[in-house]
């Protein structure tokens, strides 16, 4: 039987992307070829994954922070191009509180004639294969689970661990010294320290013996420039995705709030102290698959709101985290080392230019 062309959505942040990495790998190790269908957001994150032959890219309504317009042209457009494709199966990959069936219809629109996805709407005649999450899984392994369900397996000696492609080598950005990173940023301030109460635990970890590289994006410069002060290494606006990844990678830890560069940190293999935020649940969200400690108020007033932004006065849930507890926490830690998982991106990635491909 001809194996099928296989496309996976995962239409949310470069976290989210992450996450789904080892599903992917599942369905890439019983598929000719694998699309995968990402947001704006998460498509550098898709193009990092080992099993993934080509990008494609969709800035969904239903998703987003803001959402997207509606806007007939550009759903058409991603209609027609997954239709070109004649996609043979395809898995809607969505975390626990999303609806898969948005993008079930458009695909049904587009002619593919399997879809499976979690599902606890009734679907009607848009999955072929409905999936019910069982309850509180990690967002990792109930993606992994949806593709075992949909047939698939991992690859032999593949662990299940998230994974990239090899990062460039770092260490003309970052020296040859041991270091541990900082990364204050998130998209969700929720999620992360506020700028002040950052700044002082570098100081702290500098004050302790450890030298600190704080990253962030272009859009965090002013951030990290704060926040690394005149203790720390300020790569800020300095590193893409990948370059990120290595400088993770040549880490010893990263401190890193609920946020993309923490799974980032776990597919290179980077133990992580994560100030986790109960805004969502840790059961789900916590760094995969590697050494970690979670650090914050799990009972906080927030617990379980999704807040993008802290709904209490002072961040009390993250902002109260001392620095006792961040220095212990990263005592606690072992050195890192590559997850086994990570054995699996070493092939040459694929084709740039159909990684590149958009709806």
């Amino acid at each position: 039987m001809t194996r099928p062309h296989t496309l996976l959505v995962r239409l949310d942040s470069v976290g989210d992307v992450l996450l789904a990495g080892p599903a992917v790998r599942m369905a890439a190790a019983g598929s000719r070829r694998v699309t995968l269908l990402a947001g704006a957001h998460g498509a550098g994150a898709a193009r990092l994954l080992p099993g993934v032959d080509e990008v494609l890219t969709f800035d969904a309504p239903w998703v987003g922070r803001p959402p997207a317009a509606v806007d007939r042209g550009e759903t058409a457009a991603l209609i027609e191009a997954l239709a070109r494709r004649r996609i043979d199966r395809a898995l809607v990959l969505t975390s626990f509180h999303q609806s898969p069936l948005p993008m079930a219809l458009l695909l049904k629109l587009a002619g593919v004639p399997w879809v499976g996805a979690d599902s606890e709407d009734y679907p009607g005649s848009l999955l072929e294969l409905r999936h019910r999450r069982a309850a509180g899984r990690h967002e990792a392994e109930a993606a992994m689970e949806l593709a075992d369900a949909a047939g698939f397996a991992l690859p032999e000696g593949d662990h299940g661990g998230l994974a990239i492609h090899p990062p460039p080598d770092t260490g003309p950005l970052t020296g040859t010294d041991p270091y541990v990173v900082v990364h204050p940023g998130a998209s969700a301030p929720a999620r992360a320290w506020s700028r002040e109460r950052a700044a002082r635990a570098v100081a702290a970890l500098a004050g302790a013996g450890h030298r600190v590289v704080v990253t962030g994006g272009r859009s965090e410069k002013e951030l990290t420039a704060a926040v690394a002060g005149e203790h720390a290494l300020d790569l800020g606006g300095r590193t893409g995705l990948h370059e990120l990844a290595g400088v993770l990678a040549g880490a010893r830890a990263a401190i890193v709030g609920n946020t993309g560069p923490s799974h980032l940190a776990a597919a290179v293999g980077t133990p992580v102290v994560c100030l986790f935020s109960p805004v969502v649940p840790a059961d789900r969200w916590a760094p995969f698959g590697v050494p970690h400690v979670l650090l914050g108020d799990r009972n906080a007033p927030c617990a379980g709101t999704r807040k993008v932004s802290c709904p209490v006065p002072g961040h009390p849930c993250l902002d109260a985290v001392d620095d006792a507890e961040v220095l212990a926490a990263l005592d606690r830690l072992p050195s890192a080392s590559p997850s086994p998982t990570a054995r699996t991106a070493s092939a040459p990635a694929p084709d740039r230019t159909a990684l590149e491909a958009r709806a």
